[in-house]
């Protein structure tokens, strides 16, 4: 007799399925646990992704049961003059009598019309696969700074201020959200005020090896702006036992002190506009805490 095939179908990720994806993420990551999958399904339950699209990823099923899942951290940011949308490929996971099928799962979260996609922490043996997807490298490693020794005697006046203190001068709104939202989810949100403006950084904290505290850039207006702060802003950071920073880089970065590790968790992206350096917003990083 002949086994009949199984009935696969792929769908969005509705709140009933929230318990079995985590336990099958648990068990496709095992080094991180229910706990934290249950976590991070609680932190896209509360977003509200742009029109159209997931609010959790989507679900491989077969003959009903879930057997393979992908997260999509979905989310509305400033491009140029207007506003575009990205959406932040996560922890994808095919049960291994599936994974013939693990494209097709793939190719659904891929579907989306007008999308930046970005894969910000691919696994080294993946790299030929997603660029085979159409996916190119942005970013060819990571800076590890020591922001609070630039300009320990000197440099540009400017004052730190947390993201929910009254703010001097005027700030952007939008900026003013990501800051906030940010810090709601467990990242350092501060603006860096010099003269008439207010510059926005978050950041988010780390323990690199299990014992290196030091924090993520997440966010700013453009790396220069880090360059111009690092001083006033690594000091902050360093009496808050985060004296190292790591930042998203192409190269050493002229101005800073620290070192360059390339090859270090490249990042892709697929579609849209090219995504700046130091543009981590609404990301795996921030939203989950990887």
């Amino acid at each position: 007799m002949v086994a009949s095939a199984p009935a696969i179908r792929c769908r969005q990720i509705a709140d009933a399925d929230v318990p079995a994806v985590v336990a099958l993420l648990a068990r496709g990551f095992p080094g991180r646990g229910r706990a934290f999958w249950q976590h991070a399904l609680e932190q896209l339950a509360k977003r509200r992704p742009p029109l159209g699209l997931p609010q959790y990823g989507y679900l491989l099923e077969s003959d009903g049961e879930p057997v393979g899942a992908i997260l999509l951290i979905c989310s509305t940011m400033r491009a140029g003059d207007g506003f575009a949308v990205r959406c932040n490929l996560s922890s994808w996971y095919v049960e291994p009598a599936f994974r013939l099928y693990a494209p097709f799962l793939v190719s659904r979260a891929l579907a989306h019309k007008d999308v930046t996609y970005l894969n910000v922490s691919p696994a080294p043996h993946t790299t030929p696969i997603i660029e085979a997807q159409g996916f190119a490298r942005y970013c060819d490693g990571l800076f590890v700074a020591v922001p609070m020794l630039k300009n320990l005697f000197g440099g540009e006046p400017a004052q730190v201020i947390e993201a929910h203190e009254p703010i001097p001068v005027e700030i952007d709104t939008f900026e003013r959200e990501i800051l906030v939202k940010h810090a709601e989810l467990g990242c350092i949100s501060l603006w860096c005020v010099s003269g008439a403006r207010a510059y926005p950084f978050v950041f988010r904290p780390r323990i690199v090896k299990k014992f290196v505290p030091c924090a993520r850039l997440i966010y700013c207006r453009e790396i220069g702006d880090f360059i111009r702060f690092a001083g006033p802003l690594g000091r902050c950071l360093a009496r808050r036992g985060k004296p190292l920073v790591i930042v998203d880089a192409n190269g050493p970065i002229t101005g800073l002190a620290g070192v360059f590790r390339g090859g270090r968790m490249p990042k892709y992206f697929r579609g849209g506009e090219r995504p700046r350096l130091g543009d981590l917003a609404y990301t795996e990083f921030a939203v989950l805490g990887v």
